[in-house]
This record gives structure tokens, C-alpha cells and sequence, in this order.
């Protein structure tokens, strides 16, 4: 792992930590998508009482090393991760896939994140490296949300385990 970062606002960027503590069902102590119901603003607008399945949010460090490549000033925390990672294709992971963190922590992935034209407002064009087509089909590379299920302090260089649900595998949809 590279990085853990929070925001108690809903501001975009999210900013490094030494250690951020996670609580099981509600998220990230003292980020602004903490709690059990949802806290996406869009989100929360259209239905305050569905579940928080964005407690937290991983990118893989491979997508800020492609953007910058690309000519994007862009750092960890940057695009509103809370964790970022290296070494594990998050966008490949099924629901339900497990992510033990640290020596306690456990995060399970519930699908993909939905990146807005916020992104485009950070920086002009980064939406499209973001969320690109292949052969005609959507590929969406702006990280995974997840839920926490086992609580925990997380730090940047602690080690991330993953363990795959049981199938048939389902792949990651928007949530």
C-alpha cells in the first residue's frame, strides 16, 4: 500500500495520513463518507436511506503513474482516494473480493466507483483517460468502493492481503 488519506469535507482531493482508523459499516473515522447510510451528495440526494457501499475508496497507484505519463499533475489522494494501492489490479477484483489490511482491517469491495465531470473541474481532461472505450465497451479505471467489515488502524505501508470470494466471480458495477 502506498497511502491512506481522508477529508472531513466533501472536497475533492483527500489528504495524507499517518494512520486513519476504520469502523466496521461506517467507514474511515473522520472522512466525510463515514456512516451507514449513504454519504455521496448525488447520491444522498435521490435516496438518503440507501446503505453506504462507498465507505471506502481504493485506486490502484498504476492509474496516477498512467495520468502523469500522460502529462496530468497528479499525487496519491489527489482524486479522492482513500487508499491507494500497488501491485493488485483492484479493477479486476469481483464483488465481494476481501482486502485484508494491516493487522486487523478488512475492507470488502462492492463495485466500481462513478467518476463525475468534478474530475474534469480538478484537471481539464482527465475524465476521458478515466473512463475510456475498448473495442466499443465502457472501461471505467477511477478505483473500487468498498464497505468495512472488520475495523482497524491502517497505515501506508502496511501490507494488503486479498482474499477472492467463493464463485461464480461478479464482476464490478457502478455503485
Amino acid at each position: 500500500m502506498l497511502g491512506v488519506f481522508l477529508s472531513g469535507t466533501h472536497s475533492f482531493t483527500k489528504h495524507p495520513q499517518d494512520v486513519v482508523v476504520l469502523r466496521k459499516g461506517l467507514g474511515i473515522d473522520g472522512d466525510a463518507h463515514c456512516g451507514p447510510l449513504v454519504k455521496h451528495r448525488f447520491d444522498a440526494e435521490r435516496d438518503p436511506t440507501r446503505p453506504n457501499l462507498r465507505q471506502v475508496h481504493l485506486i490502484q497507484a498504476e492509474l496516477i503513474d498512467d495520468l502523469t505519463r500522460k502529462g496530468f499533475v497528479v499525487r496519491p489522494g489527489d482524486l479522492g482516494e482513500n487508499i491507494s494501492t500497488r501491485g493488485i489490479d483492484l479493477m479486476a477484483l469481483p464483488v465481494g473480493t476481501r482486502l485484508h489490511i494491516g493487522r486487523d482491517a478488512i475492507v470488502e469491495i462492492t463495485g466500481l466507483r462513478s467518476c463525475c465531470v468534478q474530475i474534469d473541474t480538478f484537471q481539464p481532461g482527465m475524465l476521458r483517460e478515466i473512463i475510456t472505450r475498448v473495442d466499443g465497451k465502457l472501461v471505467r479505471k477511477g478505483g473500487v468502493m468498498g464497505i468495512v467489515v472488520e475495523g482497524g488502524a491502517v497505515r501506508p505501508d502496511d501490507v494488503i492481503v486479498v482474499r477472492l470470494p467463493d464463485g461464480p466471480f461478479v464482476p464490478l458495477e457502478v455503485v
